[in-house]
């Protein structure tokens, strides 16, 4: 009998995201690497939360969310996401990566294939296999990263059970438009496949861009496993509260997993949440003009450092080359940039399956107050481009990182 962990659990590293906020945390940097705010929520949903903790709001939920926000929930999905659902066809979960990990154990068998877009959020790859499923990865090409046809069309085969799809992106800021997404359903119709779209950066849109939900296009009805949550939109991270939006046979089996993976949501925040769908569109509209002044900010201070930027259309990261920084490994230009500039960042590596692929690109978040943007960029004056060469080893980097105590 083979004893120790798993052969799954192997076949995965733990976050690089998470693991560059402990390094900032180790030496003072500024963490522009894991995408959190660090600013309050409104005001209204922080009383809400109270208020509810208060009321006696205490104890378990229903399993798969609270009533109220439910029906909140589905009246949001018709009026912005043009999507018909009733509350038989939502699961609350805790935030958007139990969504996912939930949907993938309900969807996927063994063997079975699913199509992921690349670069790619760190979880999707390992959510795939604690499914048991083969990954398929098609490659978005820069610099529009626009979906090539061709291309998705050879990943696609009758193995194909799902396609995983993020938009807004992380970490490109790419916004899928109406005709890429009449791909991917064309392709879903043609496979009997399935659409599970992670859409947690919906209302962060810029330059125009609208949101476009798959899972509202004619034939994607019963297709299509909606996932988003609260966590970016109210920057309520801490939250933990997200849903999952599916045809009832899909829903019953979600709903399922879900229920032995962590029984319900926070019931306080639930309530809150349920407030928060009450916000007028001055809220929204409020919230995409700071996160584009941010954006605006960081990217002419990178570009400035000598990164190659792409201008992002929706989330809040910069996505950028790091060619003429001197830098030919992406795991030692984050290190230099916390214990030396002092800004945190996220390897592009992290986010390819194979990481070769991603050692000349980095990932930036700029979901922060508009003085601690300014104290990165104060701190980014000191990168020199070039200056800079890769000579630091592997373990030199393992060594900084053990000697933080982390």
């Amino acid at each position: 009998m083979r004893k120790g962990p798993s052969i799954r659990a192997s076949g995965f590293t733990e976050s690089v995201i998470r693991e560059m906020t402990r390094l900032c945390q180790a030496y003072g940097a500024v963490n522009l690497a894991q995408g959190f705010p660090d600013f309050d929520p409104p005001v209204s949903i922080k009383r809400a939360a109270a208020t509810a903790i208060s009321k006696g709001y205490n104890q378990y939920s229903t399993t798969y969310g609270a009533i109220g926000l439910r029906k909140a929930i589905a009246r949001k999905m018709k009026t912005y996401n043009h999507i018909d659902c009733n509350v038989d066809e939502i699961t609350v979960t805790c935030g958007t990566t139990e969504g996912m990990i939930a949907s993938q154990l309900a969807l996927l068998d063994r063997g079975e294939e699913v199509v992921i877009f690349e670069p790619f959020y760190e979880n999707y790859g390992p959510d795939a296999i604690l499914s048991g499923a083969k990954c398929r990865y098609v490659r978005m090409k820069e610099p529009d990263f626009k979906i090539e046809e061709e291309s998705l069309k050879q990943a696609f085969n009758r193995k194909t059970k799902a396609i995983i799809i993020n938009t807004p992106h992380n970490p490109t800021g790419k916004v899928l438009s109406r005709q890429e997404l009449g791909l991917i359903r064309d392709l879903c119709q043609d496979y009997d496949s399935y659409a599970i779209t992670d859409e947690i950066y919906e209302h962060i849109l810029y330059d125009g861009h609208d949101h476009v939900s798959i899972g509202s296009l004619p034939g994607m009805e019963d297709r299509t496993i909606t996932i988003s949550g609260f966590s970016k939109t109210y920057s309520v991270t801490g939250w933990r509260v997200g849903y999952v939006v599916a045809s009832k046979p899909l829903t019953s089996a979600i709903r399922k997993v879900h229920d032995f993976l962590t029984v319900c949501a926070p019931t306080p925040l639930q309530e809150a949440c349920t407030a928060a769908l009450q916000l007028p569109e001055s809220y929204y509209e409020h919230l995409r003009e700071n996160y584009r002044k941010g954006r605006e900010m960081l990217v002419d201070s990178l570009n400035d450092a000598g990164f190659g930027v792409f201008q992002p259309e929706g989330a809040y990261y910069v996505w950028t080359t790091t060619n003429d920084t001197g830098f030919r490994d992406d795991r030692d230009l984050a290190m230099h940039l916390i214990t030396k500039i002092g800004v945190g960042g996220v390897p592009g590596s992290s986010f390819f399956h194979n990481p070769l692929h991603g050692r000349l690109r980095f990932r930036f978040s700029f979901s922060k107050k508009p003085e601690t943007i300014r104290r990165a960029i104060k701190r980014l004056e000191k990168f020199s481009p070039k200056r800079h060469g890769a000579r630091s080893s592997h373990a030199k980097t393992r060594g900084l990182a053990v000697s933080a105590g982390l």
